[in-house]
């Protein structure tokens, strides 16, 4: 099947012309650089184009917003990374920013202030959940045959930012078939990657949190995860591949969006 393609808007290029667009749709390190990200990179720039959304990204000239620096504990290299974001949005007068990673989410929303970067931050989940239920998005369950499917909480969009509706609303109008995990919402458990964990090696103990992880979800008789974090889609792809479960789907929720939609 033929990809559409789309023009996704420079800021820069947008400015020169004296346009400023609503939003700035902050694409993250992983969005740019991970092979299996950028499908969801594409994925949520075809809906924002879709709904005709004013947005723009900032191409090369966005940087790490700095949380993997901070998390691992090098605070002057997240302050470094902070104020440079940050003078390269309010030179171009954002006041919204759309992620797909939490924790670009998180620490936008969360952190920044404290270095003067204040900004209406918003997850492209709760971006999404805002479109279905004003009916910009209609979804029709049918068109994944009623696929079983479960959802996977990621750290930072629930138990730190208590971002748990949202997800789980729109999953139950992919599917009439969505079951949660044994461990969900405030109880969930972390993929395994969070806290810099992806970044180094696994500690000594009996079982990798990932594979923990991969069993619950494997116990759920699922056919699709829904993820929304790009560590968290790492993570349990990675623990499907391990126990050789590959038929069971590792997709974002804009994919499957996406996927129904017919983009």
């Amino acid at each position: 099947m033929e990809t559409k393609k789309i023009e996704v808007p420079v800021m820069a290029d947008l400015f020169a012309r004296g346009e400023k667009p609503e939003y700035l749709f902050w694409v993250g390190c992983a969005g740019a650089y991970d092979d299996r990200y950028k499908k969801v990179t594409r994925a949520f720039a075809k809906i924002l184009s879709y709904l005709k959304v004013s947005y723009a990204v900032l191409g090369k000239e966005e940087s790490c917003t700095g949380d993997p620096a901070r998390r691992a504990g090098n605070e002057m290299l997240y302050q470094m990374q902070a104020l440079q974001n940050i003078e390269i949005l309010n030179g171009y007068e954002v006041k919204k920013i759309i992620t797909i990673c939490p924790h670009c989410f998180n620490i936008f929303k969360n952190e920044y202030p404290d270095l003067g970067g204040n900004y209406e931050v918003i997850n492209y989940i709760q971006f999404l959940d805002k479109h279905i239920e004003n009916g910009s998005i209609k979804l029709d369950a049918s068109l994944l045959d009623n696929a079983k499917i479960t959802y996977h909480d990621p750290c930072y969009l629930g138990r730190g930012n208590d971002i748990y509706a949202e997800p789980r609303s729109i999953l139950k109008k992919l599917t009439n078939n969505f079951v949660e995990l044994e461990r969900n919402k405030s109880f969930s458990f972390c993929c395994g990657a969070g806290g810099a964990q992806m970044f180094k090696e696994a500690e000594p103990g009996k079982k990798e949190v990932f594979i923990e992880r991969t069993e619950e979800i494997l116990r759920s008789d699922a056919k699709i995860l829904a993820t929304a974090c790009p560590f968290c889609m790492t993570m349990l792809t990675d623990g499907l591949k391990y126990k050789n479960r590959e038929e069971v789907k590792n997709l974002d929720i804009a994919e499957l969006i996406v996927q129904v939609l017919g983009l």
